[in-house]
């Protein structure tokens, strides 16, 4: 009966899809600016933009296939087992209507309707940051058109412990920078094997892969602002310590450099709740069905189980694998038997994997076991084996070895937990993007006095429209910088000129719903 009701409700939606016309100004424009220019613009990862009707009509069929097949957006997790913060993914009717669309040729509709192109974050999707650590020079990638993966130490010189609520990766070139994965090395060994070798950093077959038992932060991927962490949780960055990042640089024809920077954001407040990892890896008694060997020709399903000794509070899971991965499914059985979804993801692509957050904490109680499965295909059919014909693998980090690598971070339970919620569906089933633990905050411009030019910087914790004007002492208005202009959430930057201003004393006010906030300004000779 459920059956027979989605699917008459898929043809009363198609009906009443063709009964009304689907244009790009009312319906497609904020599918679009919402889902895929956060990516497909200039200077971002994708390969072509599209920001205004011109562009995307161009790429409607294209579109139109991608979405189908969900392809594009690149989410990987089925929204129906659970859900995550900051999702990017297209509803059954979205995807409908860009069909509907397509279809009827793509019209573009009464343009007065269309919703503004959003401001982008600039600088950082978070704010200003405490510590900002950085290449110590360019690398160059190769144009081979072939991808690759390299390792950087970065050093954080840190003469004390901190407590850190996020770490942000900013890439130097974002078309080549496809993700990062970033761990805390406290050994030094990552800077030995790059002081080893004559160029910048090294590759997977130049030093030590990644240390799996170190501490991991979460890394970077194209589109995805960092969480920022809220409600006392923290993870520790140490004095001395190195950011060890495994950088994959996309495919280039030509020769591409990229010297990226990590923004880190302390927790200066009272924090007592650290946030600890759990890393299921095929050794030892977590395989069920183990050794972890994949022959030639074979596919293999591999189930691994790991137990918690007490009560603990899922944050996020990880799941990782390379190229001969096909799915994953996670999740929790509690003593009395009942099941805790974690993720699902049905197909796995080794080129958009991610660290998904729990959009609640979940309680697991002591003894409760984790069941994890992972898919492989070693066969011909795997358009994706690196290997022709197929050859008997094992475990390994380099991209043609495999990998099953389970990252589960965690809290150690207090009683609330199950009522600590970050993000609602409210936010992410509406065209309201909210990042949680920030705050809208106006902050001083500089430089102080400002001559020729000032910059200006804001940061939002949730999309909306936002006015920026500067005004006099006695409060008229002299210039407007933004006019109910539609952001997204993070940090937002602003050059103006100030050299036609007479100088004195001026205020900077952001006006966003009922908030106000204002910054005094000296512009000076």
């Amino acid at each position: 009966m459920k059956r027979l009701f989605s699917f008459s409700f898929f043809l009363l939606f198609t009906f009443l899809l063709k009964a009304q016309s689907v244009t790009f100004s009312e319906h497609i424009a904020p599918i679009i600016y919402n889902h895929c220019t956060k990516c497909h613009r200039p200077g971002e990862i994708g390969p072509f933009s599209l920001t205004n009707y011109n562009q995307v009509s161009a790429r409607g069929e294209m579109i139109k296939y991608v979405t189908s097949i969900n392809y594009m957006p690149p989410w990987q997790p089925d929204p129906s087992y659970k859900r995550y913060q900051r999702e990017n993914y297209l509803s059954d009717s979205q995807k409908q209507q860009i069909v509907a669309w397509v279809d009827a040729g793509m019209p573009q509709g009464n343009p007065a309707l269309e919703p503004p192109l959003p401001v982008f974050p600039t600088g950082s999707q978070v704010g200003v940051p405490d510590l900002t650590v950085s290449f110590a020079k360019k690398h160059v990638h190769p144009g081979n058109n072939a991808d690759e993966y390299r390792y950087f130490a970065i050093p954080t010189g840190l003469t004390q412990d901190k407590k850190i609520k996020s770490i942000e990766l900013r890439p130097g070139n974002t078309k080549l920078v496809h993700h990062v994965l970033i761990w805390e090395d406290t050994t030094g060994q990552t800077a030995a094997y790059d002081a080893a070798t004559p160029e910048y950093g090294y590759g997977q077959n130049q030093g030590a892969g990644a240390d799996l038992n170190q501490p991991q932060f979460p890394g970077y991927v194209p589109g995805c602002a960092p969480p920022v962490y809220s409600h006392g949780i923290v993870q520790t960055l140490h004095a001395g310590s190195d950011l060890k990042l495994q950088v994959h640089y996309a495919p280039t024809s030509t020769d591409e450099s990229d010297s990226s920077s990590i923004n880190i954001f302390f927790e200066n407040g009272q924090s007592d709740r650290p946030l600890q990892s759990a890393i299921m890896l095929p050794f030892g008694n977590v395989l069920v069905n183990g050794p972890f060997i994949i022959p030639a020709n074979t596919t293999r399903e591999f189930h691994g189980r790991i137990s918690f000794p007490f009560d603990v509070s899922l944050y996020s899971v990880s799941p990782h694998c390379h190229k001969l991965g096909t799915h994953w499914k996670v999740f929790a059985v509690k003593p009395n038997g009942d099941t805790l979804n974690l993720i699902n993801i049905k197909k796995w692509d080794f080129n958009w994997q991610g660290d998904y957050q729990f959009r609640q904490l979940i309680k697991v109680p002591a003894g409760s076991v984790i069941h994890a499965f992972a898919g492989y295909d070693n066969t011909t059919n795997n358009v994706n084996n690196p290997h022709n014909p197929p050859q008997t693998i094992t475990w390994g980090q380099g991209t043609a070895e495999e990998m099953y690598y389970l990252p589960i971070t965690y809290l150690k339970y207090q009683p609330g937990d199950e009522d600590i919620v970050f993000e609602t569906d409210s936010v992410t089933t509406s065209n309201s993007v909210k990042l949680t633990g920030m705050a809208d905050k106006l902050y001083p411009v500089f430089p102080v006095p400002s001559q020729d030019e000032m910059t200006i910087g804001y940061t939002l914790a949730q999309s909306g429209k936002v006015s920026v004007q500067l005004l006099s002492a006695e409060g008229k208005k002299v210039l407007s910088i933004e006019n109910d202009s539609y952001h997204l959430p993070g940090y937002h930057t602003r050059r103006i000129p100030v050299s036609k201003l007479s100088p004195g004393i001026y205020l900077l006010e952001m006006i966003k719903g009922q908030d106000r906030q204002t910054q005094k300004v000296v512009v000076g000779r």
